[in-house]
């Protein structure tokens, strides 16, 4: 994954606030105006030119709209775009695309001897090499036609003089959705694709996006009559600043008529899943896994079947949240605001959610508003949830919720998955066949760290981390 701090993230988050801001102010009747006002004549060129830069940023202009950039028609203008947008009356289908443009078409994976060999007398790269693909002369020697890619050279090589040279997003893809076409463009395949961003996050080209709800969120909010809700995931801490309360006076301030906490929906799900688990085991099941992560239940869904029979029942607390909101006001508009791509899988089967933004979106539009969050009078949710569901966003966060409310009531062996690779998932599989001895509740998150570090997520993970931590320690415990 690249630092979160680097030139593609800082031109993405430029181009939502950018369109948004053209949304505010003409209705995107200007939005042709927007590659040349993102990189504008004296900037330094990315990707060799300015007018490459531009044809790119107005990719990413579609996809900040809601569009599939790679479906549009390339004569078609961005005002164009930007009025069938706001002509929508709901949201395209979720989707996670390659801008063909901004793709480098990297070369594939392979190892490569630099300068570094010694041709030492050991020579463990040819020794160990299963398939007899190393020479060794001046210095060793790959034959790329023979190589597997076991990467056995790289390993023991006591010099490290042998580079692994990788694709970046295929690296990071851990259900392998994304591989190059015939021209080496990378492309992804929806039937295995899990939403979960991390090839977003790993693409130094910027070449992969995902197409935002902003705009439509931004349309109910100015023209809708119905009342808007925010409902912020609990990864929101440290997301917008140190207050959490002038956040939800600055959501308000952007014009949605109440804000609440997803932790709320948290504490549903924290006990519903406790009760399941407690039956689960009372009936001799050797195992649960948790589903609030809705990347890993795309994985189960599309790549291990043979786990669905593990995997708790209870709802996600977006679900139950919700729920709780429609239940209020049938008619309101309901936008759920988190650190997660996949939660738009998750929504696209839940007629209770109507739009869900990153929080990178978010953010996009309060800059757009002019909406300075840390000068906001500070405001509370009108229904707090427990500390245990607010520490959901963290690796071990929803085992630890439901083991509190468990206890005493059922053995509890808690294992966490911090981060869905290929491993974690071949890993995943072997216990449907061989359950785990160890462990009898399996949390699974497919982001390392948990929510926090999510693909919608701003602030560093660490930080993050840090500040939920604390917000934790001044909560209530849930009611068992």
């Amino acid at each position: 994954m690249l630092n979160p701090k680097n030139n593609v993230a800082f031109l993405r988050a430029e181009v939502l606030k950018n369109v948004a801001k053209c949304f505010l102010e003409n209705n995107l009747q200007n939005a042709d105006d927007l590659p040349t006002i993102i990189v504008p004549d004296d900037t330094k060129p990315l990707r060799g030119s300015l007018e490459k830069d531009r044809l790119v940023v107005k990719q990413q202009c579609l996809a900040a709209m809601g569009w599939t950039p790679c479906e549009v028609d390339e004569n078609a203008t961005l005002k164009e775009m930007g009025q069938k947008a706001l002509a929508r009356t709901s949201a395209e289908k979720a989707t996670v695309s390659v801008l063909p443009h901004a793709c480098d078409a990297c070369p594939k994976q392979r190892y490569t001897v630099t300068d570094m060999c010694h041709s030492c007398a050991a020579r463990p790269c040819e020794v160990n090499c299963p398939k007899k693909a190393i020479a060794v002369t001046d210095k060793a020697h790959i034959n790329q036609d023979a190589c597997i890619k076991c990467g056995i050279c790289y390993n023991n090589c006591p010099y490290q003089a042998i580079n692994k040279a990788i694709v970046p997003c295929e690296e990071a893809c851990p259900v392998g959705a994304i591989s190059k076409d015939e021209n080496g463009v990378e492309h992804i395949d929806y039937n295995k694709c899990i939403s979960c961003g991390k090839c977003i996050l790993s693409c130094p080209f910027g070449a992969i996006a995902h197409n935002s709800q902003m705009i439509d969120v931004l349309n109910a909010l100015k023209t809708s009559s119905r009342k808007k809700v925010a409902m912020l995931a609990p990864a929101v801490v440290g997301q917008f600043g140190n207050d959490l309360g002038k956040v939800i006076t600055a959501f308000k301030k952007l014009g949605f008529d109440e804000v609440v906490e997803v932790a709320q929906g948290a504490d549903v799900t924290t006990r519903t899943e406790a009760a399941e688990f407690i039956e689960r085991m009372k009936e001799g099941a050797k195992f649960m896994t948790t589903s609030c992560c809705p990347a890993w239940v795309a994985a189960v869904e599309k790549h291990a079947p043979e786990l669905k029979p593990f995997v708790s029942t209870a709802g996600s607390p977006m679900y139950y949240i919700a729920e709780i909101v429609k239940k209020a006001d049938p008619n309101c508009v309901a936008v759920f605001v988190g650190p997660c791509l996949a939660k738009r899988l998750e929504a696209e089967k839940n007629p209770n959610v109507d739009y869900v933004l990153v929080f990178e979106e978010a953010e996009a539009m309060l800059a757009a508003a002019d909406i300075n969050v840390t000068t906001q009078e500070t405001d509370a949710f009108a229904v707090e949830a427990s500390g245990q569901s607010r520490r959901y966003p963290l690796s071990g966060g929803v085992a630890g919720a439901v083991a509190f409310v468990v206890e005493g009531k059922a053995e509890y062996r808690p294992e966490a998955i911090n981060g869905l690779n290929a491993e974690a998932i071949k890993k995943l599989k072997r216990y449907a066949v061989t359950p785990p001895a160890d462990y009898n509740m399996v949390e699974v998150m497919c982001c390392e760290g948990g929510c926090i570090a999510g693909p919608g997520t701003m602030c560093m993970a660490k930080k993050a981390a840090l500040m939920v931590e604390n917000y934790v320690k001044a909560s209530p415990d849930i009611e068992k």
